[in-house]
């Protein structure tokens, strides 16, 4: 075993994950030899704080043309909106129920915790999401 890396079924080396985080946080903002105000590469949505979370993770419910309610998770909700809309990338179950309308919508800084919300409001009753979207 190397230093900071593991061997994995498949005999695939990966890094573990704790030394990444280590050799992320290390990265300059700035890269060096580039012009001044050239970023990093390095994806800053890491939950560190200090530093700009540029991905947002948006739990949202949008009302189908049936009257139904669809409950999704999504890291570009304006995209997303028009897949279901337009697109045939859209979830199956809006594509045939089109026009679909956004009525709620709240933002997570990790995919973890939109995860869990967005699994919790599935969970809900009709009633319990619709006072949901009253409530606001």
């Amino acid at each position: 075993m190397l230093s900071g890396f593991e061997s994995l079924p498949g005999s695939r080396l990966e890094i573990h994950p704790e030394v990444m985080r280590d050799r992320i946080s290390n990265v300059p903002n700035e890269c060096e030899g580039m012009p001044s105000g050239h970023k990093s590469i390095i994806p800053r949505n890491m939950s560190d704080e200090g530093h700009h979370q540029f991905v947002k993770h948006t739990v949202y419910i949008v009302k189908c043309a049936d009257k139904s309610l669809y409950v999704g998770c999504t890291n570009n909700l304006e995209k997303r909106l028009k897949q279901h809309n337009d697109s045939k990338w859209g979830a199956h179950y809006t594509k045939i129920r089109r026009p679909v309308k956004l009525v709620h919508s709240e933002n997570f800084k990790t995919l973890v915790e939109a995860r869990k919300r967005e699994q919790e409001i599935k969970g809900w009753r009709r009633e319990k999401k619709l006072n949901l979207v009253k409530s606001e």
